[in-house]
């Protein structure tokens, strides 16, 4: 079991009320809250914003994240760092911690081979390759071992209890995540965790633990409180 339960907050607007200005007012406040609570890391994942609308969000995101970090440290190490779904050019563009890649993705050595020519190509913004984060989908163990051997930072594994958004995906379950965590990379686990589970999960290996609903339907720091109390 981890020393420090590894926390993950994946955004999702649409489980928000209100009207689409409402529903992002609404995220932005939460993404705020887990900065103030610690989270690890928060990954934002509007998958239906052009372009421009998820730089323009992704941008207010970490703004929201840098104020309301205790003592609104710049150590990227003592603050929630934030991941863009998918989109690597739109983390660099935004100035986001790094990126999290679908299963069916670019590979990790792919992203990153793209923040060390994004790098090489700019002045404004040096050295972002030795600090920008990748994260990776996986649904099997030879997900997870492919993942490491391309070097990404960690993995999350999903779906671990219940489904997750991939239509008829099925649970793996503690015995698949526990074969997964045997990888050298931490391993997160996501899908039906609930404050209730999120205990078997660690005791299977996990590093920590991902969700949307866990965060968004609860206070965070008492999430956070409770997970890291584990």
């Amino acid at each position: 079991m981890a020393n420090r339960c590894l926390l993950y907050y994946i955004t999702d607007r649409s489980q928000f009320r209100g009207d689409e200005r409402a529903r992002r007012g609404a995220l932005l406040t939460k993404v705020a809250e887990a900065a103030r609570a610690r989270v690890d890391y928060i990954q934002l994942r509007e998958k239906d914003l052009s372009t421009r609308e998820l730089e323009m969000l992704a941008r207010d995101a970490l703004s929201a994240v840098r104020n309301s970090t205790p003592l609104r440290t710049e150590n990227r190490e003592l603050r929630s760092r934030l991941l863009i779904n998918s989109r690597t050019d739109v983390a660099l563009a935004a100035e986001a911690d790094g990126v999290h890649l679908r299963a069916d993705d670019l590979s990790s050595r792919e992203a990153r081979a793209i923040v060390q020519l994004s790098d090489q190509l700019s002045v404004q913004r040096p050295l972002a390759a030795d600090h920008f984060l990748v994260a990776a989908s996986c649904h099997s163990n030879e997900d997870v071992i492919r993942a490491e051997s391309e070097a990404a930072d960690f993995a999350v594994f999903a779906p671990v209890f219940g489904k997750n958004a991939a239509p008829g995906r099925q649970p793996t379950g503690l015995a698949a995540l526990h074969e997964a965590c045997r990888a050298k990379i931490p391993v997160l686990a996501l899908g039906g965790v609930t404050m209730e589970n999120a205990a078997s999960c660690l005791e299977a290996g996990a590093a920590g633990v991902a969700g949307i609903r866990l965060f968004q339907e609860n206070k965070i720091e008492d999430v956070v409180r409770a997970l890291r109390a584990l």
